[in-house]
């Protein structure tokens, strides 16, 4: 088999290295599968090195570029003209089989190019996007890009052969669509839960290369702020779990958006400079920070179609052993918290909500075994294993 796989996201994006990367992995592992052509979208009108931290030799690299610089309508209009006549050319030099595009917009471009040659295609982390962008309030009903996209999900729900959507909860909810469950397995992000791992080491050496106590009680929170997070609200929620902990909780923020607008933020709600540590920290790095905190942090904005993703950082935060304050009803982590712990659960529309959650966390924290336990959660719900049996039954070889 050859497989062209679609990335929306950039090379050096943090989402293509947790989520396509391990994909990769598992599939160039397969003695089935000849070659697999990496696509990605770079946005800032240079291609990238393809160096990745694994052996590639069945993978080849084409990039797209997009045009920067642009009003990001007219780029992404351009885009969704431009790339399925490129991609198509591209899937023709490669001989490819089939197109696995990694999310909906990716899907979209797919869709386009079957429309183009009949190209099959499945879609992996399917989830509703133009419907997480209308209610996280980035796109209006009206916007051009809203009203495309969600066509272009209604064609990759009827035409590709295989939707892997994030979550238990969407698996469901297209079958009450139509799709044929046979059509559809969940596979929630995947971590490899190895490479998250709890390292004692590395915690006593990060906690002294911040100057935080080996006994302070350490939040961390892996992410961007706005869009589909909490923004202003985020920095409320850091500022009641430090008055819960009292003065020697310390916080660690790695995140993509600016430090110093981060760090007045931070002032706003009262944290000294000493307290906190705000970095845009590379995706090697984030294990050792994940290893010297105690809890993390995942404020999403609450929205119905938030039932229907999984968050990487849950599961990254969990295969660090973590527990995790996170909003109520996002994807399936939501419930498994409630029934399996592995953190609490808030809602800022019940105001008392908050300080029951950060209690639980703190109860959590009293328990010797709480990472372990908190382990065997990203070892259950989010293994790369769940992804091997999804492509055993998709990409057999009378399947293509």
């Amino acid at each position: 088999m050859r497989i062209l796989f679609l990335s929306y996201w950039g090379l050096d994006d943090p989402l293509t290295i947790s989520t396509v990367f391990p994909h990769l992995q598992l599939l160039i592992q397969r003695s089935d599968i000849e070659s697999i052509l990496l696509v990605t979208i770079e946005r800032d009108g240079r291609k990238p090195v393809f160096n990745p931290p694994f052996p590639i030799s069945k993978v080849e690299y084409a990039p797209l570029i997009s045009e920067p610089g642009r009003n990001v309508l007219v780029t992404k209009t351009d885009d969704f003209l431009r790339f399925p006549k490129t991609l198509v050319e591209l899937a023709t030099q490669h001989r490819s089989d089939f197109l696995l595009a990694r999310g909906a917009p990716a899907g979209a471009l797919a869709y386009l190019v079957w429309k183009r040659n009949k190209l099959p295609f499945y879609v992996e982390s399917f989830e509703p996007h133009a419907d997480y962008m209308l209610e996280s309030g980035v796109w209006k009903s009206y916007d051009p890009r809203y009203l495309f996209q969600r066509y272009w999900e209604k064609k990759q729900k009827q035409l590709a052969l295989g939707l892997l959507p994030v979550a238990e909860n969407y698996r469901q909810q297209l079958i009450r669509e139509g799709v044929s469950g046979e059509r559809i397995v969940t596979v929630p992000c995947s971590v490899d839960v190895a490479a998250f791992k709890f390292d004692e080491a590395r915690r006593k050496q990060v906690r002294e290369q911040l100057g935080f106590a080996s006994t302070a009680p350490v939040g961390i929170y892996v992410g961007k702020f706005g869009d589909i997070y909490y923004d202003t609200e985020a920095f409320d929620l850091f500022k009641a779990a430090a008055d819960h902990f009292g003065p020697a909780f310390r916080l660690i923020i790695l995140t993509p958006n600016p430090p110093a607008e981060v760090r007045s933020k931070l002032a706003r709600v009262g944290f000294s400079k000493d307290e906190v540590f705000v970095v845009k920290a590379p995706h090697a790095d984030v294990p050792g920070y994940l290893s010297a905190a105690d809890f993390a942090f995942a404020p999403i904005k609450p929205a119905p179609c938030r039932l229907f993703c999984s968050p990487i950082k849950v599961g990254e935060y969990w295969a660090a052993g973590l527990p995790v304050l996170l909003t109520e009803g996002v994807g399936d982590d939501s419930a498994i918290i409630r029934q399996e712990g592995g953190g609490a659960v808030f809602n800022l529309d019940q105001p008392s909500s908050v300080p029951a959650a950060i209690k639980q966390i703190a109860v959590l924290l009293q328990s010797p075994n709480y990472r372990q336990h908190t382990v065997k959660l990203a070892e259950r719900h989010r293994s790369l294993d769940r992804a091997t049996l999804a492509y055993a039954k998709f990409f057999a070889p009378q399947a293509v």
